[in-house]
């Protein structure tokens, strides 16, 4: 694997050393870092690296779709400033800001989790945003005549109510089991939708990051490590951590993660996890008596406004540039 990242590296050095003009810059975004380019796709071949190595592989991969990215920037802010200085434009006419653009921070909060599970030795997987009732419920340990079941809670299609617009990116985790061998470990990022009232902290649709460790020898202690790991890496080391106890029909045990800065009087929930159910297991076609794992869910928005100090989450899609220019 080392040596596929190092030739596919060589390879991206030399494409970009060849591109001379901006198209040649969308074909070479295409080839490489599009879903099915060849930088993504070693992405998907890190099932198959030995757990020992995860997180060495993990960080090359990063390093390397990294390169890719800052080169095609480089080359872009080139030719742009080729266009600028060339002489055959009528230098009499007004002046034109230069335009430039930036990553949502949403946006720039999924790649920096992304990039932090990755390096943990996590690979990445994605679902449709339309899912059918066994998988967005029935699979996950939902009781018939649960509340998220009903019309206040759930967007269901309109000509087939077997079908809805997910809840959660629970349903990917069970897609991958159905799919996948155990070891598993995958985190799921994704938009997700729910009937709610919408307020300085509630909207009806918003973004999620779960994650999945399915192996003979997992534990609830490897699940908190990796919590904190996970929010040391993405707030800093300064942090105090609780576990609370909860429910979630799809894990037991069950809790909440909170933080707090040291000297603060206020904790902030961050996520949920807790030991993955065995029925769960089951539905996902992974023998319970066998395997163990566990699970954790992230709320993009929230980690945003907590990192950027944005207090109304409202703020984050009226696509105000005076506040999302600031990130």
């Amino acid at each position: 694997m080392k040596e596929e990242i190092q030739l596919l590296l060589e390879e991206v050095k030399k494409k970009t050393a060849s591109i001379i003009s901006k198209d040649m810059i969308e074909d070479f975004r295409l080839e490489y870092l599009v879903k099915k380019g060849k930088i993504t796709n070693l992405f998907t071949k890190m099932r198959d690296v030995p757990k020992e190595l995860k997180k060495e592989i993990g960080k090359d991969l990063n390093e390397l779709r990294k390169f890719a990215e800052e080169s095609i920037l480089e080359l872009n802010d080139k030719f742009e400033l080729q266009e600028d200085t060339n002489p055959g434009i009528d230098l009499s006419l007004n002046g034109r800001k230069k335009r430039s653009g930036s990553s949502h921070p949403i946006s720039i909060t999924i790649s920096k989790m992304i990039e932090i599970f990755t390096e943990m030795g996590f690979e990445v997987a994605e679902g449709t945003e339309i899912e059918d009732s066994y998988h967005n419920f029935d699979s996950l340990n939902f009781p018939p005549d649960h509340p998220a079941r009903d019309m206040q809670d759930t967007f269901f299609i309109k000509d087939d109510r077997d079908l809805v617009l997910r809840t959660h990116t629970s349903p990917v985790q069970i897609r991958v089991m159905e799919n996948s061998k155990p070891p598993i470990r995958t985190i799921m990022p994704g938009r997700v939708y729910r009937n709610e009232a919408i307020d300085s902290t509630h909207l009806a649709e918003f973004h999620q990051v779960e994650g999945l460790y399915i192996d003979k020898d997992v534990n609830l202690a490897e699940l908190k490590a990796t919590m904190i790991t996970f929010a040391k890496k993405l707030y800093g080391d300064n942090l105090e951590f609780r576990f609370r106890p909860s429910f979630f029909p799809f894990t037991e045990p069950s809790a909440e993660l909170d933080i707090r800065k040291p000297g603060s009087d206020s904790w902030m929930e961050v996520a949920g996890c807790g030991m993955v159910h065995p029925k769960v297991l089951e539905a996902g076609g992974i023998n319970s008596e066998e395997y163990i794992g566990y699970a954790f869910g992230f709320g993009i928005e929230r980690i945003t406004m907590l990192k950027t100090g944005i207090d109304d989450i409202r703020l984050l899609y009226e696509n105000d540039v005076r506040v999302i220019g600031q990130f």
